[in-house]
């Protein structure tokens, strides 16, 4: 007999659906199950580029087109 025995999952599970409720595991096995298609999707797909990803340039320059306020000193008075 172990830490957890049959007994206690079934405990444990019980426990958690009184406080999340049946709706939320729902959402939450749906949510689950969408990730892990969209994982082996993602796996699929770069198994059938071989494995590079594409290329993009590490550094894009960008020009702003804006007018900066032109600043001008105060006059000092001495």
């Amino acid at each position: 007999m172990g830490i957890f025995d049959w007994k206690h999952w079934i405990v444990i599970l019980v426990v958690v659906v009184l406080v999340f409720g049946t709706k939320k595991l729902k959402t939450l096995g749906t949510d689950v199950g969408e990730s892990i298609k969209g994982f082996r999707k993602a796996m699929s797909d770069e198994e059938k580029t071989g494995g590079q990803p594409p290329v993009q340039p590490l550094y894009q320059p960008q020009t702003l087109d804006a007018t900066a306020p032109r600043f001008e000193e105060p006059i000092r008075k001495e």
